[in-house]
């Protein structure tokens, strides 16, 4: 079986990650609305009934990505990729005609399932790249993301001024359509003589944790994963409230900042990663990547006018080098059989940090901004810095091994 698939391929992958990006974001500007239309509550009231979808999607992400990731090992990357992309489309449409609230929490459901697309579609890339090149198309791939999060919303604004449900159908369609799209393009990249059993053992997230166990490097690297995450999540999770609270910013300020965030990150991944990869190795550029997290963060949250966060999420920005270069050395230890089961773990440990940090920063920030304490709105941004600098310590002591050094780990 051929190991480099035709241009199509890699197209192929990077569409599903934008359209995935995009069919998500475009809901975000009227969900609110339909959840205060079916629970005949506030929107303020909705707030807590958007948590809760949230939280149902993180979980069941969660506890599926081992099973996507497994699957894609025993039956092949394209039928899981295809599947779950077709799942995806079902639950907006589910959502399109949801008549009660119980039916956007199954769709959710469906679609936290459905977002192991992610650890499939990076298992494919392992598939079909060299080992020397796989960072800078994992960097792509991040690239995919960030312009799709700013294309989103945008164009869910824009649909929603005909009708609440209208955004819905259209990322049910967009999906839709890259099943087709899949379905006449996409070659398999997994050799039968190279796949493995399925095994509930491993198809959850204990036992995957349990499976990289035997690649030391991988499993001291999950450490990090938690730790860059939790930081991660304080933008989608606070921000918006950080700026609203200390410096009053109008909706379309919000907006601004917002798509130069999804841009930056998006031009970091698409043209930076290969670069410094090739200068410092992957290991250098997981270390700049974090460093400048932590800068970016902490400029944030001692910010004291609106103007100074432009700067911070500039900074912050390189951030988008972590990812790719560490997505790299771990599938570079790992065996081809596994490249699906890793991808799931680390989808897995994603669910799992998107489900309790959200709660960890919103509560900080609520506890240093209400004024009965401390008073200090930053404090989750610096929080996030903290993080950073923990998982860069932590890195470091992982990756000066002589045998990751040896592969490029600078």
């Amino acid at each position: 079986m051929p190991r480099q698939p035709g241009k199509h391929a890699l197209a192929f992958i990077l569409i599903t990650i934008f359209v995935d990006t995009v069919a998500f974001g475009v809901i975000i500007p009227v969900l609110p609305k339909l959840i205060a239309q079916l629970g005949e509550t506030s929107i303020a009231e909705a707030a807590a009934y958007g948590g809760g979808l949230m939280f149902v999607f993180a979980l069941a992400q969660f506890l599926f990505a081992p099973v996507i990731g497994n699957l894609s090992d025993r039956f092949g990357r394209r039928p899981v990729l295809l599947v779950s992309l077709a799942a995806l489309g079902m639950d907006y449409v589910i959502m399109g005609f949801a008549p009660s609230l119980w039916w956007l929490f199954a769709g959710r459901l469906v679609a936290g399932m459905a977002a192991a697309t992610f650890a499939t579609a990076n298992a494919y890339v392992a598939d079909i790249t060299h080992e020397e090149d796989r960072a800078a198309r994992f960097g792509l791939i991040g690239a995919a993301w960030g312009v799709g999060f700013v294309m989103g919303p945008a164009i869910g604004g824009l649909l929603g001024e005909s009708g609440l449900r209208v955004p819905f159908f259209a990322a049910a369609g967009l999906a839709l359509a890259n099943v087709i799209y899949g379905l006449m393009v996409l070659p398999e990249t997994l050799a039968r003589d190279k796949r493995r059993p399925f095994d509930w053992k491993r198809a959850n997230p204990v036992g995957a944790l349990k499976a990289v166990r035997q690649f030391p490097v991988v499993f001291g690297l999950f450490g990090v994963l938690v730790l860059y995450h939790m930081a991660h999540d304080v933008n989608p999770s606070t921000w918006t409230y950080y700026v609203l609270h200390k410096f009053q910013w109008s909706a379309g300020q919000i907006g601004l900042a917002l798509a130069v965030v999804g841009l930056s990150g998006a031009l970091v991944s698409a043209t930076l990663v290969g670069p410094v990869v090739k200068r410092l190795g992957e290991a250098g550029a997981a270390y700049l990547g974090l460093m400048l997290g932590a800068a970016g963060f902490f400029t944030t949250g001692l910010a004291t006018q609106g103007w100074m966060l432009f700067p911070a999420i500039a900074i912050g920005a390189f951030m988008g080098l972590v990812m790719p270069a560490l997505r790299s050395i771990m599938s570079q230890a790992v065996g081809d059989d596994a490249q699906g089961e890793l991808q799931g773990a680390i989808g897995s440990l994603m669910g799992f940090t998107s489900i309790f940090a959200p709660l960890i920063m919103t509560q900080t920030f609520s506890a240093f901004s209400s004024g009965s304490g401390s008073y200090f709105p930053g404090a989750p941004f610096v929080l996030a810095s903290s993080l950073l600098v923990m998982a860069l310590l932590i890195a470091l002591a992982i990756l000066r091994s002589p045998q990751v050094a040896g592969g490029g780990g600078g």
